[in-house]
């Protein structure tokens, strides 16, 4: 009898992590038993996408696996950061989970990142796109039936590109400069329909707005634009 791997993965509510959890869904030798999403608490967004809690609840539940939530204060340093993912994996750790999974794809400091921190909590990581190429991921996104729209684009692409649906005109009117998957942090998505689901997410576009974040270095701002999601 095969003894598969107890999973969590980390779901954002955006493509990447949509694909990525419908490939380890594929594999046998994994168990996906549960499903986590770090949010904004006093906004009730998710962080970086801006998504709604209520939204992600509508997506989790159609997806119907058991999903919890990582309420992180506004602007959180990474020692609250990573005190806040301790306790919240460690919970998950004493119900039998061994295994943590993400959708990165490139990004090596990451990915380090996140292996150093899960390996420290006793955790073995999965990357199931790791290292794919993300032209080919984001037309086999597509082509597999999911679907997606930008919810948040940084100031190169601009509020013409916010509330886009992910298709192939979309990849052909993106600038050569920008990622096929926003892995640099372009764009982000909110995934609403597709072969994880058991029935689409319900939504309605609401108003653009700009927002405006300081540097890691401390040198300057980087913009944001988000679109409301209800």
């Amino acid at each position: 009898m095969l003894d598969k791997k107890k999973t969590v993965f980390h779901w954002s509510s955006g493509k990447d992590s949509a694909l990525a959890l419908h490939q380890l869904l594929q594999k046998e030798e994994i168990e996906v038993s549960h499903l986590v999403t770090t949010i904004n608490q006093s906004l009730q967004r998710v962080t970086m996408h801006g998504t709604p809690v209520d939204l992600v609840k509508r997506q989790l539940a159609s997806i119907d696996l058991p999903f919890s939530f990582i309420e992180l204060p506004e602007n959180p340093s990474m020692e609250v950061y990573e005190e806040c993912m301790k306790d919240h994996m460690q919970k998950l750790k004493s119900e039998g989970i061994t295994h943590a999974a993400f959708g990165d794809i490139f990004l090596e400091d990451l990915k380090a990142y996140r292996e150093n921190e899960m390996k420290a909590l006793g955790f073995d990581c999965q990357f199931p796109l790791w290292k794919k190429d993300t032209r080919t991921l984001i037309h086999e996104f597509i082509e597999l039936g999911f679907k997606a729209i930008t919810v948040c684009v940084n100031d190169e692409l601009g509020s013409k590109f916010l509330g886009r649906q992910i298709d192939n005109e979309f990849l052909n009117n993106l600038p050569y400069s920008i990622d096929p998957c926003g892995e640099n942090g372009e764009f982000h998505t909110f995934c609403y329909d597709g072969p994880i689901f058991k029935k689409p997410i319900e939504f309605k576009l609401g108003e653009k707005v700009k927002r405006s974040y300081p540097e890691p270095s401390g040198d300057g701002h980087v913009n944001f634009w988000f679109i409301d999601l209800m």
